[in-house]
């Protein structure tokens, strides 16, 4: 079996996959609020007393669940590598993703940055083949630039060698 590859993210992603879990919360969290808005004013007939509750547990347990264990489970999974002949990319929390990318297969690399990974110094590496694009997210500037180079060089190379 092959080894887990080297590299991890860097440690700030934990903190920029918690302010996008905290995010998405906002979304969960309009529903009790909209229903105990609506019921304050009658809009709509009152329910039975476990659903205010449920309203309640349920954006509760999801953020907790998105701002606390999922980054953190996210952060000890991810990982990658790249050599001469392959990206190695490994991720995922209850289903571990392995991924080989042979570098004859790349076509181009690129760099990205949202507001919050610029706020960070962060940025994602991202790599397209004929069939798909794969993200390397959350690596400092500096490594996310000198990936992003290497990974051109060693694509035109094996592209070179198979002309």
């Amino acid at each position: 079996m092959r080894n887990r590859p080297k590299h991890s993210l860097d440690p700030k992603a934990l903190t920029v996959w918690r302010i996008h879990g905290i995010l998405n919360t906002i979304v969960v969290w309009v529903l009790p609020f909209a229903y105990f808005i609506l019921r304050k004013f009658d809009f709509i007939p009152h329910l039975s007393n476990w659903i205010p509750v449920l309203l309640m547990i349920i954006p509760l347990v999801y953020t907790l669940f998105a701002v606390v264990i999922m980054p953190s489970l996210q952060m000890k999974r991810w990982r990658y590598e790249v050599t001469e002949h392959e990206i190695d990319l490994e991720r995922g929390v209850l289903f571990v993703k392995k991924t080989l990318i042979p570098m004859v297969r790349v076509q181009h690399v690129d760099t990205k940055q949202g507001p919050v990974y610029r706020r960070y110094q962060l940025a994602s590496v991202t790599i397209s083949t004929a069939a798909t694009v794969h993200e390397i997210p959350a690596l400092s500037n500096s490594t996310a630039e000198e990936l992003r180079d290497r990974i051109s060089e060693l694509a035109r190379v094996a592209d070179d060698d198979v002309s």
